[in-house]
């Protein structure tokens, strides 16, 4: 049966990334699925080699025929988003696709038009294969593409036989980690010991109760403040959330990036020992057992 991980973290710069590639190395007959859209970097260590590329298409655009406009400027007056200029102009990265304008235009001279708000992929990597996705500038439709990400990867996993899914989540606790996270058997939270990294440990913990999913938590570059691991550790300990690893801060995470490597590729030490540990924890992990924490 099919098997789905997502790596999260509540906040950015927490090494998430990095520890999904490092997974990837790790893995079995797995599939990567980068569904951080708004800023997807796991391809500059992975290196795929794309297969497919499909078009994605977000919310609709407001366009304006000229020859039956009329200007009398009645759609300019009820955008509340200020998207249409003084000239009748829409600038697409304004408009939110609500169809006002089109509604009340008298010359029925504005229409919804289909907009395309990025690319999704379908790649090959020395790991195995990798569903990823790149959102345009502006564009607002993350939690639609991370949930189309999913689905073309489920699709992949059944060509190529896979039986595991290892997910890179964005950061945060908008939609998109929501569509990330949404129906996983494992929520593997990585955070760091610092005030902001509680505080956004917490919040994203409230997701994956509501949800009602297995989550551990892996508090990366721990040594940096001890007390604040402690906070961390006994706070996961009151909740019911099992820590499977605490990471040292090492230049071997930035050294492998330089490299475009994995950590493990790059040195399979003790620090690599660690993340070796926690895979081996994860993987085995009992994802029938629902996340029990209480807020």
């Amino acid at each position: 049966m099919l098997k789905q991980i997502t790596v999260i973290s509540g906040k950015g710069g927490t090494g998430k990334t990095t520890l999904t590639a490092a997974f990837a190395s790790l893995a079995t007959n797995a599939l990567i699925a980068d569904c951080d859209v708004d800023a997807a970097d796991l391809h500059l260590i992975l290196h795929p080699e794309s297969t497919s590329k499909l078009d994605f298409y977000g919310m609709e655009v407001a366009s304006i025929n000229m020859n039956k406009c009329s200007a009398c400027g009645i759609c300019r007056e009820r955008c509340r988003f200020g998207a249409i200029s003084k000239d009748l102009f829409i600038d697409e990265h304004a408009c939110e696709g609500c169809g006002v304008c089109a509604l009340i235009c008298p010359e029925d001279a504005i229409i919804m038009k289909e907009n395309k708000a990025g690319e999704i992929y379908r790649s090959i990597t020395r790991f195995g294969p990798l569903a990823h996705a790149k959102l345009g500038i502006g564009e607002e439709t993350g939690g639609k593409l991370v949930s189309m990400v999913r689905k073309n990867a489920s699709e992949m996993a059944a060509i190529y036989e896979i039986d595991l899914i290892v997910i890179d989540g964005p950061p945060g606790t908008g939609c998109s980690v929501i569509a990330s996270v949404s129906g996983v058997d494992l929520v593997f939270i990585v955070t760091e010991p610092s005030v902001s990294g509680i505080h956004d440990l917490e919040r994203v913990l409230e997701i994956t109760t509501h949800f009602e999913i297995r989550t551990v938590v892996c508090i990366n570059k721990y040594n940096v403040n001890e007390e604040k691991t402690s906070i961390i550790e006994e706070y996961c300990k009151n909740k019911g959330v099992e820590v499977v690893g605490k990471i040292p801060l090492s230049e071997n995470s930035t050294k492998a990036m330089l490299e475009s490597k994995t950590v493990i590729e790059y040195n399979d030490g003790v620090f690599s020992g660690t993340i070796r540990d926690m895979w081996n924890k994860i993987i085995t992990c009992d994802t029938s057992k629902k996340s029990d924490t209480n807020f």
